[in-house]
C-alpha cells in the first residue's frame, strides 16, 4: 500500500485556509467593521503559519507572521479595517500559494515589496508614521523557560484575565516534526507569559532516547484574549496532547503571577549518576499524572481535545486517485453483476435466481454510495469567481456585481474540475464584452453597477449551470457578417437563431475590435466548447440585445456509470441515457408508412420529429413489424428515435471511444454488456440537434 506523503496533506489543507482566507477578505471588503470576519481571517492566517512552521515551511510561517500581525492590531482596535489593507492581504495570499507550491523558489523582492504593501495600509489606516514592525529583521524564540513580556505592554490590563495552561506532549513529538518551543512562543504573543519547565520525568543519562520528549511545562499566561485564541495554539497536537487551562479570575498587578513561589519548591535528588538535581513543581503539575478539569475538578481530558477528536473520527481525507480507482472497481462490479443476472435468467436454479437478485441489489446500492462520495457542492466551484470579478473590476474599471444561486446543487467532483476554466473564459467575457462601461450603463438608462448571475440546478440526470448578464446581448448581424467575411458560412445561408448564436463557438471566432488581457483572440469559446463537448454537455445561448446574455451548460451528473435503456436496431444494440428520455411509444407499420416524407409525429397536440436510427446506421436489415419510438430531449428541444426493440433499462459503465473515432459524434461512448458484447451509447445531443435540422430543412420545404 503507497504511503501518504505528509507534505501532500499539508499542501491540501493549506489550500483550504487560503481559500477561506480569500473569501473571509472578500467578504470583509463589504463589511469592513464585522468582528466575525476579522477572527475568521486572523485564525486562518494564524492556523497556516502555525501549520506551516511545523511542516518546515519557514518563508511561508515567516511571511505568513506579518500578516497575522496586522490582522492582530485590527482585532485589538489598534488599527481599523480598511479596503486598503483587505486588498494587501489578498496580494500576500496569493503570494503565501506561491510559497506553499514551490518553497524553495526567489521570491525575496516580491515578499519584501508585499510586506512594505501590508505595512503601508496598516500605517495609513492607524495614523502612525513609524513602522508597525521590523518586517526585514528575523525573529528569534526565546529560550524555554524565560519570562517574555511582549503583546500584553500595550493592552489595558484592566480588560486582562490570568490562566493557568498545563500542558504535556506525547514522547514521539520531536520525531513527528512538532517543535515546542514554537508553542511556547505563540503563547508569549498572546500576552505576559511566565513558563515554567518540569524535568521529573527526565530519564538517566544512558536510558535517555534522542528522539524522545520527556518535558512538560506550566504557563502562567496573563492576556485579553479569549480561551479559544488559547486552545488555537495547540490546534494540532490537541489529539494525542496531555492539555489543561485553567482561567484563574481578572488580572491583579498585586499578585505575583506565579501560583508558587521559589521556596515553595522542593528539591528531587538525583537519581543516577549524569543526571543533575532539578526543582519539582506540585505534583498536581507532573506530566504523568492527568490534569484536572478547571469547571468539574474530575481527572479528564480537555473538552476542545474530545471535541476535536470527535470532529476527526467523523470525517477522513482520501486522496481522489483512490477515489477514482474505487469507482473503477465499482464499474467492473457492475458489468460483472450484469452477467450474473444474464446466466440466472437462463437458468433454472432458483438460489442462483436469489443470489443474482441480491448481487444487484447490493452493487445497485455500492454504485449510489459511491456515486455520493464522488458529489461535491457546486458552490466550491462558484466561490472562486468572487477573486475574480475582484480582480476583473480593476482589470475593466467596471463595478460587477457577482451574484451565485444554487450552490448546494451536487456534482461529480471531476466533472467540477474540467467545469473551472470554462467557466473562467464565460466569466470573463461577460465582464469584458456583456457589460457596459458605467457611462454606456448610465446612458442606456441602467445601473452603474453590472450584474454577473452564476447559477446551477439540477433537471433529471444533467445540472444546468448559467452564466447571465445583464449587459449589451449579442448581436446576431455582426455575427453572421463575422461568419461570412471569415468563410465560416456561405454568404446568404439559411440558418436559424441558435445555429447563428453558436457560431461564437468556433475556434478563432472574435467579434472584439480590439484584443485586451482579458479576451479577442477567439480562443475562450473554443475551450469552452471543447470541455463541454468532452463532458458530454451541451451548450445553449439565449440573449437578448440591450438586456444581456444567458449561456446555459448542460452537463450530466457523473461521467462513470449512468442509468441506460438498452435499445436494439437491427443486430446492433445501443444504450439512450436515461434521464434523456421521455417516453416509448409504439410505432405500427401503418404509421411508419403513412410518415415517410415527413417523419414527424403528433404527440398530444404538438409535432416532435423522428430519426429512423435504422437509416443513419445502414442497418441493411429490415424493420421489425411493430417499431418503437423512444422520445428524448435537451432542454425545450425533443425528437423520438425509431428503434426495432426495447431490452429494458441497464446499469452503463461508459468507456470512452478511442482517438479513432473523435469524429463520429453520434456515439459518446460505449460499454460491456452482460454477455461480453459492446452497446453503443447514443450521443442524445447530437441526434435533436440532427433532428432540429431536420425539422428546419421538412418547414423550409413545406
Amino acid at each position: 500500500m503507497s504511503t501518504i506523503d505528509p507534505l501532500d496533506i499539508f499542501r491540501a489543507e493549506a489550500a483550504e485556509l487560503l481559500e477561506q482566507i480569500e473569501q473571509g477578505l472578500l467578504d470583509l471588503e463589504h463589511r469592513l467593521d464585522d468582528r466575525a470576519l476579522i477572527d475568521s481571517v486572523f485564525r486562518g492566517l494564524h492556523t497556516l503559519k502555525g501549520s506551516g512552521a511545523m511542516f518546515g515551511f519557514d518563508a511561508l510561517a515567516a511571511f505568513t507572521h506579518h500578516c497575522e500581525t496586522a490582522f492582530d492590531r485590527v482585532r485589538k482596535g489598534l488599527a481599523p479595517a480598511t479596503t486598503d489593507l483587505v486588498m494587501a492581504v489578498l496580494a500576500a495570499r496569493d503570494h503565501m500559494r506561491a510559497l506553499v507550491e514551490d518553497p524553495a523558489g526567489d521570491y525575496g523582492a516580491t515578499g519584501a515589496a508585499l510586506l512594505k504593501q501590508l505595512q503601508d495600509a496598516v500605517d495609513g489606516g492607524s495614523g502612525r508614521t513609524e513602522p508597525t514592525a521590523a518586517i526585514d529583521q528575523p525573529e528569534t524564540i526565546p529560550a524555554a523557560g524565560a519570562v517574555a513580556s511582549t503583546a500584553g505592554d500595550a493592552a489595558d490590563k484592566s480588560q486582562m484575565r490570568r490562566w493557568r495552561i498545563r500542558f504535556s506532549l506525547p514522547p514521539d513529538t520531536l520525531f513527528n516534526g512538532t517543535n515546542p518551543l514554537a508553542l511556547l512562543d505563540e503563547m508569549r504573543d498572546l500576552g505576559d507569559a511566565e513558563i515554567q519547565v518540569d524535568t521529573s520525568n527526565v530519564p538517566p543519562l544512558d536510558a535517555i532516547k534522542p528522539t524522545d520528549l520527556y518535558l512538560s511545562w506550566v504557563v502562567m499566561l496573563t492576556t485579553d484574549r479569549p480561551r479559544a485564541d488559547i486552545e488555537d495554539v495547540f490546534i494540532f497536537v490537541m489529539d494525542e496532547m496531555s492539555l489543561n487551562i485553567e482561567e484563574l479570575g481578572p488580572f491583579d498587578p498585586a499578585e505575583p503571577i506565579l501560583a508558587w513561589t521559589p521556596a515553595e519548591a522542593v528539591a528531587t535528588p538525583a537519581v543516577a549518576a549524569g543526571r543533575m538535581a532539578e526543582p519539582a513543581l506540585p505534583p498536581a503539575t507532573h506530566a504523568a499524572e492527568k490534569p484536572v478539569h478547571a469547571a468539574t475538578g474530575t481527572s479528564q481530558r480537555s473538552e476542545v481535545a474530545d471535541s476535536m477528536a470527535r470532529r476527526k473520527a467523523e470525517s477522513v481525507r482520501v486522496p481522489a486517485e483512490r477515489l477514482d480507482e474505487l469507482m473503477d472497481r465499482v464499474g467492473e462490479l457492475v458489468i460483472a453483476q450484469s452477467r450474473l443476472t444474464q446466466i440466472a435468467a437462463s437458468s433454472l436454479d432458483a438460489q442462483l435466481r436469489t443470489v443474482s437478485e441480491e448481487m444487484e441489489r447490493l452493487c445497485s446500492e455500492l454504485r449510489t454510495t459511491m456515486m455520493v462520495l464522488r458529489m461535491v457542492p457546486v458552490g466550491t466551484l462558484f466561490e472562486r469567481f468572487r477573486r475574480l470579478v475582484h480582480d476583473l473590476q480593476r482589470d475593466t474599471g467596471k463595478t460587477i456585481e457577482l451574484v451565485t444561486a444554487g450552490e448546494t446543487t451536487e456534482m461529480d467532483k471531476t466533472v467540477i474540475e474540467r467545469l473551472a476554466d470554462p467557466l473562467v473564459h464565460l466569466v470573463r467575457n461577460a465582464a469584458d464584452h456583456g457589460l457596459e462601461s458605467p457611462e454606456g450603463r448610465h446612458a442606456a438608462g441602467k445601473s452603474e453597477i453590472g450584474r454577473v448571475t452564476l447559477s446551477a440546478r439540477q433537471v433529471g440526470g444533467e445540472v444546468i449551470v448559467t452564466i447571465a448578464d445583464d449587459g449589451r446581448g449579442i448581436d446576431r448581424d455582426k455575427i453572421r457578417a463575422k461568419a461570412e467575411s471569415s468563410g465560416l458560412i456561405p454568404v446568404g445561408a439559411v440558418m436559424s437563431d441558435q445555429e447563428v448564436l453558436q457560431l461564437i463557438l468556433q475556434p478563432g471566432f472574435s467579434t472584439a475590435a480590439t484584443v485586451t488581457n482579458l479576451s479577442g483572440r477567439g480562443v475562450g469559446m473554443d475551450v469552452v466548447k471543447k470541455t463541454i463537448d468532452s463532458l458530454r454537455g451541451t451548450i445553449d445561448i439565449s440573449t437578448r440585445l440591450g438586456e444581456g446574455t444567458t449561456i446555459a451548460l448542460r452537463i450530466p451528473l457523473t461521467l462513470a456509470i449512468i442509468d441506460g435503456l438498452l435499445v436494439r436496431v437491427g443486430k446492433g444494440r445501443y444504450v439512450i441515457p436515461l434521464p434523456a428520455v421521455e417516453e416509448c411509444l409504439e410505432l405500427s407499420l401503418e404509421e411508419d408508412l403513412r410518415s415517410r416524407g415527413r417523419s414527424f409525429l403528433s404527440l398530444r397536440g404538438s409535432l416532435v420529429p423522428f430519426i429512423r436510427l435504422r437509416e443513419i446506421f445502414s442497418t441493411g436489415s429490415k424493420p421489425d413489424p411493430y417499431q418503437k419510438i423512444v422520445v428524448v430531449s435537451t432542454g425545450e428541444d425533443r425528437v423520438g428515435l425509431v428503434v426495432d426493440q426495447i431490452i429494458g433499462d441497464h446499469q452503463t459503465v461508459i468507456k470512452s471511444m478511442s482517438k479513432l473515432h473523435d469524429d463520429v459524434s453520434t456515439f459518446s461512448g460505449a460499454t460491456i454488456l452482460g454477455d461480453g458484447g459492446v452497446a453503443l451509447i447514443l450521443d442524445v445531443a447530437n441526434l435533436v440537434a440532427a433532428g432540429r435540422e431536420q425539422e428546419a430543412q421538412l418547414r423550409a420545404t413545406a
